[in-house]
């Protein structure tokens, strides 16, 4: 994995947004660099149950982000404004020190940008994590790169967002994200197949498919959960999603500017139950709030 870095970060076409910036000199359009940055590694506990298991899920948070949401609730990382430069090498020690701490995986939040340098620390430990990884990304992939992550991931975590182009235009500047995340689940199922679980719950192959409930929008959530579930079946497990939090942000966009109803929430799971939808995360309770969104302070990142 030696000339990775040159080859794919020079002309940059590791997301479907191709921008083809030579990140050795400039910023992309995922706002990174081709130095690897990172702004928080830690035991995420708050993950589906599957994923965090009873000891946590050894959870890396990258910087910078390809889709960039108008609603993310990451912003200050997606945006790249926050994070450390550390090596490959200084990669494979966070995931060494991961496990050590009793880590159910490795979760790589938000990788795709950095794929190049998660590859060759992969490389470094291979032989000595033995816990799954977990790619847990946005859904707006490359199957290139899906493909260049063959062997190396256990466990795909995406999003499908949008069913809805229109939507996906006026929230992440991306009419194509259905196609594309449509493309990139196949990928991810192909590579995976089936759900598999340890005996204690933890996935440890397969694909778990996330969809956050927008408010206003209950009509996408439904046919993008339809088309899920008539594609994949009992195959993926998905994630239905009631947390979306509001941030001051969003207060341009008056029909996301509040939370998702009980009543819409109830009426996207009622859909999924007469589909007949058996393998699916549902949330309650108060869900929706800031302090579930972590704090990037570099915690588990910069060697002490």
């Amino acid at each position: 994995m030696k000339n990775h870095y040159s080859t794919y970060y020079r002309s940059c076409t590791l997301c479907p947004r191709r921008c083809g910036t030579d990140r050795t000199k400039k910023t992309g359009y995922c706002g990174m660099s081709a130095t690897l940055t990172a702004a928080k590694a830690y035991l995420h506990m708050w993950e589906e149950p599957c994923i965090s298991g009873e000891n946590g899920s050894g959870t890396v948070f990258f910087s910078g982000c390809s889709l960039r949401c108008v609603y993310c609730q990451n912003r200050e990382i997606a945006l790249g404004r926050v994070g450390a430069e550390i090596t490959a090498e200084r990669l494979a020690e966070i995931f060494l020190e991961q496990k050590g701490r009793g880590a159910e995986n490795i979760n790589l939040v938000t990788p795709t940008h950095y794929a190049p340098h998660i590859i060759a620390a992969l490389d470094i430990v291979r032989g000595k994590l033995n816990i799954p990884v977990v790619y847990n990304c946005g859904g707006y992939e490359s199957v290139d790169t899906l493909k260049m992550l063959e062997g190396y991931v256990d466990v795909y975590l995406p999003d499908f967002k949008y069913a809805d182009s229109a939507i996906a235009k006026k929230y992440s500047a991306a009419p194509d994200y259905p196609e594309t995340a449509k493309a990139a689940i196949a990928e991810m199922v192909r590579q995976t197949g089936a759900c598999a679980f340890n005996e204690n719950g933890v996935m440890t192959r397969g694909t778990l498919v996330r969809h956050l409930v927008l408010p206003s929008y209950t009509e996408n959530s439904k046919a993008a959960l339809e088309y899920l579930y008539k594609t994949y079946g009992d195959d993926i497990y998905m994630s239905i999603m009631n947390q979306y939090t509001p941030l001051p942000h969003v207060k341009k966009y008056p029909e996301i500017n509040r939370r998702v109803t009980d009543e819409e929430y109830a009426d996207v799971i009622s859909f999924a139950e007469v589909l007949g939808v058996e393998n699916a995360y549902i949330q309650e309770g108060g869900t929706v709030s800031e302090s579930f969104i972590p704090a990037f302070d570099g915690e588990g990142i910069i060697e002490k």
